[in-house]
């Protein structure tokens, strides 16, 4: 496939985005490789989320005691007197007003400013370097997050800009979200991955934070207009990883959408640390991994449902 050819200063006049990274190579976001674009901002509040960066849409300072020095250039030039070094190391005090001064004078780059400002152009220039990869794999773009749906507008610009490229395009979301904004942008997506926590509403909401009528709305409508999806199930033991509720879910996408894809998806501890660097409490203190043969006998009994089941995205 030839890729069309792009230009840059037209995107960058169109919509600006906050990001806070673009993962390259991934191989567990779509088919294919794929460049993955984690927007910030998400409307829900998952207890047991692993991305608490993505969670709020303007920047974070994050703090990394690994590489602390205690050289206290960073306390001595900040503006608002709001950091304080301790036998801890460094503390934030609500005087912040992340303003990143001290991100910029660290030089153990202890502190980090998380997420940044973006153009479509500035994205696509990123995506493009991989073009030829996606062309051997058949991969492409994946929108992540967070929920992409929260900057509705830059991401409308950017999946159109991958569109005029020819590039596949994936989009991770939890459907909550008008379906107005579903459908602005549903013909630039190529597949839906759309994440189903629970089917019992009330559930939803207390781990959640919203309930899910308007998501498996979104869900239906979606299978309606002939759209792909692949849906991704979180299975969190202690919160969602009872048999009774992820039976639910396969009895779900078996009635709506017969045959669909489902990736079944273990909850890890990779994001405890970031809790840490953010200066937040993580709450999902009940969290366990799911032992693997627990997941083997979900993964069968999806299948008995003629769903196509993997483990892992």
């Amino acid at each position: 496939m030839n890729y069309k050819q792009d230009n840059l200063e037209l995107y960058n006049e169109k919509s600006i985005g906050e990001i806070f990274d673009i993962e390259r190579f991934a191989v567990n976001d779509g088919p294919g490789i794929r460049t993955v674009i984690f927007f910030k901002g998400c409307n829900l509040s998952c207890v047991w989320c692993a991305n608490p960066e993505s969670q709020k849409l303007e920047q974070e300072i994050m703090y990394w005691t690994t590489r602390c020095i205690g050289c206290g250039t960073c306390v001595r030039n900040c503006p608002q007197n709001a950091l304080q070094l301790t036998e801890k190391g460094i503390m934030r005090s609500a005087d912040c007003i992340l303003c990143g001064k001290c991100t910029m004078v660290c030089n153990s780059l202890a502190m980090t400013m998380v997420g940044r400002r973006v153009t479509v152009g500035d994205v696509l220039q990123e995506i493009n370097k991989d073009e030829a990869f996606y062309r051997e794999t058949g991969g492409g773009v994946t929108f992540s997050g967070g929920e992409p749906f929260c900057q509705d507008e830059f991401l409308l610009e950017l999946a159109r800009a991958c569109r005029d490229k020819e590039y596949n395009t994936c989009i991770e979301t939890s459907g909550y979200t008008s379906w107005e904004r579903i459908d602005m942008v549903k013909d630039y997506i190529d597949i839906f991955l759309y994440d189903l926590k629970f089917i019992d509403s009330a559930r939803h909401k207390e781990y959640t934070g919203v309930d899910n009528r308007l998501i498996l709305q979104n869900f239906d409508r979606l299978v309606q207009a002939g759209k792909t999806i692949v849906a991704r199930v979180p299975i969190i033991s202690g919160y969602n990883g009872d048999k009774e509720d992820l039976l639910a879910i396969a009895d779900f996408l078996a009635l709506h959408n017969p045959g669909c894809s489902v990736d079944l998806l273990p909850y890890h501890e990779l994001g405890l640390s970031k809790y840490r660097r953010l200066q937040r409490e993580y709450n999902a203190l009940k969290a366990k991994v799911p032992p693997q043969a627990f997941l083997v006998e979900i993964k069968t009994e999806f299948k008995k449902r003629g769903l196509n089941v993997s483990i892992g995205g």
